[in-house]
């Protein structure tokens, strides 16, 4: 099993910056791959960057590259999300999740709210 729980969200100005984190309890020593969604009003979730056990590997939904870079603090087990140039499209509940070797994403956290006002 693995606990997470996300914050940082919050209010900002389109191409403001904020910075989400994760910290991950647990059964960390299983996770493989982590993970941002986020669930824009009346959209489905959508996975928008993913980070492999070391960090060596990311990818990003074609909406946020180029503006934010996903990273992880195995030391600190913690997973963070820079994310510069926002747009109000941005707008959303962001999530962090977690898979282990081969899986499916399974562990979640509770959301953070981040809301860029145009």
């Amino acid at each position: 099993q693995v606990h997470l729980v996300g914050s940082g969200g919050g209010l900002v100005q389109a191409g403001g910056s904020l910075r989400l984190s994760c910290a991950a309890s647990g059964q960390t020593f299983n996770i493989e791959y982590m993970g941002w969604f986020r669930q824009r009003p009346g959209k489905d979730r959508e996975l928008i960057a993913r980070i492999d056990k070391i960090g060596d590997y990311t990818s990003y939904a074609d909406s946020v590259k180029g503006r934010f870079t996903i990273s992880r603090d195995n030391a600190q087990n913690t997973l963070y999300l820079q994310m510069n140039s926002l747009k109000p499209e941005d707008t959303a509940k962001y999530y962090c999740a977690a898979a282990f070797g081969g899986g499916a994403f399974a562990y979640w956290g509770q959301g953070t709210q981040v809301t860029v006002s145009s």
